[in-house]
């Protein structure tokens, strides 16, 4: 490989031999430094001819960067908000990553300085306002002062959706408990609501207080034309993802969606850059990764969609900015020495601002680009990144959809499906008890039908349960007009969706058992009396 080459440069002589026979010297001057995260794939010949120094992870510690970050902020903010912001730091962040490190799981890993990016990144999101900039009016004293009194809370938002947002839900339960006892221990003036969890709560600015998600948005309005896939219900999930996407993304952040399949990522990011931002100033590109994604694809990709601005200068068209959502972004092979080979192309851009033209050889500076990715944890066929590739971005974590959006979701949906001219008042007042029996059946299967070698395939979420909706969307009530034949519809589905993946006996009949109680406890027992088989619903007789 490419440093066994080098070896003669770093003898002592330092000369390159190169293939054709030409031989270069270094100066004295000249010395080459490596600063690689291991030594896995290094040989001895390579090790033996370096100086090693080995930097402990912990030793430069946090308040060099944190330091730094005060010395940025807005001129208007005095030394009371510095000390405030020290305080907190210190109060919070060190023990949070203790407990995480120690006692939580990370599906998706993070590092601790990366976790503290993500954090100032935050608050330089609510602090930008105060910034001066040329256009605007500059805060007036009494703003400055209003947020002097709200930093405490602002502070406690930005901490929840960077350091505490990335672990699973177990964690953010005790996430939850940890945060509380620690504002208790402190004596915050602005304590978070007690219902819920910490997550489920907005510091807004404006009011001066703690706010849910669903209140910052519109209520729903079905729409009857659109399509089940084009069905997007407002959820608390969607909606707190969606305003840390918008929040980011306008202040030029770099965003890492993760989470495990079927919690939506792809979805929301791709809906939101599709509508959500102004498109005079906002040009959306998506792409994919796949294991057998090529740096070269990727490279010429990009290099296609950027104008020439100045000599050796490319980006999109002035006055506009590309977000480039790259969906599975950690799906690429490794090669034999463990890189993968598009991630270091990005990541060339995050550390040089571009890459070289493989053509002409000169280096193709690429302005104005907003990353947004998102991935699953790894496993599976999706690999481990490196840590200096997510260390660019603010990480933010999705979990299984809660039981009461579930619910929200598959009920908004039925419920209007239901209320369309024909369906008859006893059919209606089926809906929400089938929600809640579908549910249940689905988090029972998740838990107790696990996969094992003999049966991989036995692998559930979310996209499964709204196949059992989306196929009781695709009838009409001329076929369907007494309750015991949408509860048999109902039960087709289930069995369509679940049923049909289990491979012996002694699931179906398991299987069958769960269908029949959970019909009989939301749906009622005169119903589950018409669940005879066999049981076939199939429209090519209609």
């Amino acid at each position: 490989i490419w440093i066994e080459n080098m070896n003669t440069v770093l003898d002592d002589n330092k000369k390159l031999c190169l293939t054709s026979g030409e031989i270069m010297s270094l100066s004295d001057a000249m010395t080459m430094m490596f600063e690689p995260e291991d030594l896995a794939v290094a040989s001895p010949a390579t090790v033996s001819r370096c100086g090693m120094i080995y930097m402990e992870p912990r030793s430069l510690g946090f308040d060099p960067i944190f330091q730094s970050w005060l010395q940025r902020l807005p001129e208007s903010f005095g030394p009371g908000h510095k000390i405030t912001l020290l305080t907190l730091f210190d109060t919070y962040f060190a023990p949070a990553c203790g407990v995480m490190r120690k006692n939580l799981a990370e599906p998706f890993p993070t590092v601790d300085g990366a976790l503290l990016d993500s954090l100032l990144n935050l608050m330089d999101c609510e602090f930008a306002p105060y910034y001066d900039r040329e256009g605007h009016e500059p805060k007036t004293p009494e703003d400055v002062e209003r947020i002097g009194d709200q930093m405490e809370s602002i502070f406690i938002f930005a901490f929840i959706w960077s350091v505490c947002c990335t672990v699973n839900v177990d964690g953010r339960q005790k996430m939850d408990v940890w945060v509380r006892h620690f504002m208790r221990m402190n004596s915050s003036k602005h304590q978070l609501p007690k219902a819920g969890l910490i997550f489920d709560y907005l510091y807004d600015t404006e009011k001066g207080e703690w706010v849910q998600w669903m209140e910052t948005v519109a209520p729903y309005e079905h729409d009857p034309a659109a399509s089940f896939a084009e069905l997007i219900i407002p959820t608390p999930d969607s909606v707190r993802y969606t305003y840390l996407l918008d929040t980011l993304v306008l202040q030029n952040k770099h965003v890492m969606m993760t989470g495990p399949t079927g919690t939506g990522k792809t979805v929301n990011v791709s809906r939101h850059l599709q509508g959500g931002f102004n498109p005079l100033k906002f040009v959306p590109i998506c792409m994919t990764f796949s294991a057998q994604t090529s740096a070269n694809q990727v490279q010429d990709l990009l290099d296609a969609k950027c104008e020439k601005r100045r000599k050796g200068i490319f980006g999109p068209a002035a006055g506009k900015k590309y977000i480039l959502f790259v969906d599975d972004v950690n799906m690429p092979l490794k090669e034999e020495y463990g890189a993968q080979p598009p991630i270091e192309l990005l990541r060339q851009w995050f550390d040089n601002g571009g890459w070289y033209d493989r053509k002409a050889l000169t280096f193709r500076q690429i302005i104005d680009v907003i990353f947004v990715c998102a991935c699953g944890p790894p496993g599976g066929g999706r690999q481990s990144l490196s840590a200096r590739f997510p260390r660019h971005f603010n990480t933010v974590g999705y979990t299984p959809m809660q039981d009461s959006s579930m619910t929200r979701i598959f009920e908004t949906i039925l419920t209007n499906f239901l209320g369309s001219p024909g369906w008859t008042e006893d059919v209606k007042a089926l809906g929400a008890g089938i929600v809640s029996a579908t549910i249940e059946i689905y988090n029972t299967i998740l838990r107790d039908l696990r996969p094992t070698p003999a049966k991989s395939h036995y692998q559930f979420n979310l996209r499964d349960i709204s196949k059992v909706f989306q196929g009781m969307l695709m009838t009409t009530s001329r076929s369907f007009k007494e309750p015991r034949d949408f509860v048999r519809l109902y039960v087709h589905e289930n069995q369509r969706i679940f049923g049909d993946r289990l491979i012996n006996r002694e699931d179906h009949e398991w299987f069958d058992e769960l269908l029949l109680n959970a019909t009989k406890t939301h749906v009622g027992d005169e119903h589950a009396q018409h669940i005879t088989y066999p049981l076939i619903i199939a429209d090519f007789m209609v």
